[in-house]
């Protein structure tokens, strides 16, 4: 009886033993450590993508560069499983070209793109208070988004953040080698 309360103590041990690796493993970066709604209006803490290569881009439905939510969810598609995760936050901050409702875009980008990546809440990307999680991203990077479709791509750890331009698309091969190399971190 004595060894197998033992056996179970050591069980235990290391149970919260590998527990507390997990959670080192994916403890939640700064750039990541916020709650926000997506379009139904659902909160959604940010650090549920902690772990996983992230990439943040600014949307708009009347855009130039909307045909850009195809590539985005191609990508989304084709490296998911790898840990990548895109998520969406529309804004009407450039040339007031996202003026709908969550609801109007959630529907829009569904049935015009079938986007199933994340989408998240109108935002505000310019202006003295931008939106999170755009006070971090522009800090780590020192870039302010100029127009719908700037991207942002977050490594696994949040340590590496790496910022685009609205032309550079998301097939781009400069934009792949990047998502490539920070997919292949651990």
């Amino acid at each position: 009886m004595k060894k197998l309360g033992v056996l179970v103590c050591l069980c235990a041990l290391s149970m919260v033993a590998q527990a507390e690796n997990s959670m080192a493993e994916h403890r939640c970066p700064e750039v990541l450590n916020v709650q926000l709604n997506n379009l139904n209006d659902e909160p959604t803490n940010l650090c549920d993508y902690a772990g996983q290569v992230v990439l943040v881009v600014n949307t708009a439905s009347y855009c130039g560069f909307t045909p850009q939510y195809k590539a985005l969810e191609a990508l989304y598609r084709k490296y998911h499983a790898r840990g990548l995760t895109v998520l969406g936050f529309p804004s009407n901050d450039f040339g007031n070209q996202e003026p709908g409702s969550n609801k109007e875009i959630a529907k829009f980008c569904k049935l015009t793109y079938g986007v199933e990546f994340p989408m998240f809440e109108k935002a505000s990307i310019t202006g003295n208070q931008p939106s999170a999680p755009y006070p971090q991203l522009i800090n780590a990077t020192g870039q302010t988004p100029q127009w719908n479709f700037h991207k942002y791509l977050i490594s696994r750890d949040g340590n590496t953040v790496k910022s685009y331009a609205s032309d550079v698309t998301p097939e781009s091969p400069q934009f792949i080698a990047e998502l490539e190399k920070l997919l292949a971190q651990k």
